[in-house]
Formats: C-alpha cells, sequence, structure tokens
C-alpha cells in the first residue's frame, strides 16, 4: 500500500486499538519516519515496535509540528481530557480521525476548531487484520484526504463509509458491538451442547471451532448468508429442526432486532 500524505501521520494513543493500527501501518509499507505517536506511555511491545521502525515517541504534542492525518485513538472518556492540548496539531491540510465510540464530530470540534473530521468505527478483530470499519467524513475532508484515511483505516480489514454521522449509531450497534454477540453464541451453544450430554470442555471447542470456521467459510465464499445456510439444511434433518426453533416468530430475528436496537440507543445517548 502507497501512502502519501503532506506531513506526519499522529497517531494519540498506543493502547489495544492504536497499536494494532500501527503495526498495520508499518507493515504495510508506511516508513516509521512519516510517523509521530502521542502517548505518555506505550506499552513494551508498542515501544520496542516504534523504537525498531523508526517512528518518533513523544509523551505529549510537540510545538510548531502540523499533522497530515491526526489519529485519534484514546478511550471515549478519555477524549475531552486529551484534545485541548492537540489543537495545535491541527492545520489547514490537517484531516482528525477518531475511533473513540460516541465522540461526536461536533464535540471535537468544539476543542479542536473547524477541520476535516473523520468519525469511524472499527470492531476488535481489526487487531488481527479481520476487523470492519465503518466511517463518516464531514464536508471539509476531500478526496484525497478521504482516499489517504481510506488506505489507513483498510490496513486492519475492509471500510464501509456511511452517508450520515448518525449511521455510525448503528454501525456500532451491528459490527463494532458485534463480536461480543459472536462470542456470545459460542458460550450458547457450548452450554446447550453440555445439557445435551457432552463434557463441558468438548462442547466449548466444537462450538468454538464451528463458529470459527463457519465464520473462514463465509469470508472465502462468494455466497451470501443465506445460501450457505440453505447448503447446510437438509429438508426434514437435525439442521432443519434446529432452525425451526431459531426462526421462529420469537426466535433469533426478534432477538437481535431488540439487541441492536438498545445498543444503537445506548451509543446515540452516548454520543449525547
Amino acid at each position: 500500500m502507497t501512502v502519501r500524505a503532506a506531513g506526519p501521520i499522529v497517531l494519540v494513543g498506543a493502547g489495544n486499538m492504536g497499536g494494532a493500527m500501527l503495526a498495520g501501518w508499518l507493515k504495510s509499507g508506511i516508513s516509521g519516519a512519516d510517523l509521530l505517536v502521542i502517548d505518555p506511555g506505550p506499552p513494551p511491545a508498542m515501544a520496542k515496535l516504534i523504537a525498531n521502525n523508526g517512528a518518533r515517541h513523544e509523551t505529549a504534542a510537540p510545538a510548531s509540528l502540523k499533522a497530515a492525518v491526526l489519529f485519534l485513538a484514546v478511550k471515549p472518556q478519555m477524549m475531552g481530557t486529551v484534545l485541548p492540548p492537540l489543537k495545535g496539531l491541527v492545520g489547514p491540510e490537517t484531516v482528525v480521525v477518531s475511533v473513540a465510540a460516541g465522540t461526536t464530530l461536533s464535540f471535537m470540534q468544539s476543542h479542536l476548531g473547524d477541520a476535516a473530521m473523520v468519525r469511524a468505527m472499527p470492531n476488535t478483530p481489526a487487531m488481527i487484520g479481520r476487523g470492519v470499519t465503518g466511517a463518516f467524513a464531514n464536508g471539509a475532508v476531500s478526496k484525497d484526504q478521504r482516499d489517504l484515511v481510506h488506505n489507513l483505516l483498510k490496513v486492519s480489514g475492509p471500510v464501509e463509509w456511511v452517508e450520515t454521522e448518525a449511521d455510525i449509531d448503528a454501525v456500532t450497534a451491528v459490527s463494532g458491538s458485534g463480536p461480543a454477540y459472536v462470542f456470545y453464541l459460542v458460550e450458547c451453544m457450548a452450554e446447550a451442547g453440555r445439557k445435551a450430554g457432552l463434557r463441558a470442555d468438548l462442547a466449548m471447542r466444537l462450538a468454538r471451532e464451528t463458529v470459527a470456521g463457519a465464520g473462514e467459510l463465509l469470508h472465502q465464499s462468494p455466497d451470501d448468508a443465506s445460501k450457505l445456510r440453505q447448503n447446510v439444511t437438509s429438508p426434514g434433518g437435525t439442521t432443519a429442526a434446529a432452525l425451526n426453533i431459531l426462526m421462529a416468530d420469537d426466535g433469533m430475528q426478534s432477538l437481535f432486532d431488540k439487541a441492536i436496537a438498545a445498543a444503537r440507543k445506548r451509543a446515540e445517548e452516548l454520543a449525547g
């Protein structure tokens, strides 16, 4: 991947998500010389990665520097404290990118001023390069800046651009929180297997590998999810018997409708 920026890419926060992005950028071919990491105390592995690749590390925003990209990867509850000292990094050519859930563009503008801004929502599989990110750009983001941000985000997986900032709340509910739903599915399958007579450890291994394998099949197959489901389901067979329960009016779709609605409502509340 070739990323050309008229200035440094400044990463604020080298925790799990920020560290994953940094590792992905370096692996994709971005020079460490083009990267500045601001973090008061990066984890040892990240400190080593920064040093070994010639990236610059600062504990606070340096003076007299304007970022090409200001990438904010800090926890949402820290944004109010972290943003004000960063205002000096924002110039007329800067695009600000936030991956903090619930942090609105208007909140960032109140601290950083009017600027090109992107609000993005990755999910935790981004840490192994298998995430998906929803992103929204405000009207000040140029095509070149959007392309640049897209290339930076895609190191962790596909990037889907949405039409309104409000859509980010729905993205948060579906894919941002989604890995937890899948992990809970594994827990439920394993517990049901235990109740069906399997040893608990065996039931967990079976459930875990089944979900992981089905996910990889979905990733690699050109068929959509409904087709893959139909391929597994023989008329009158065991899968059909289970799906009669899961696909009933009060089954999984009803539960997911309620769950996604609850998650979206909470995302809206957090965004203010």
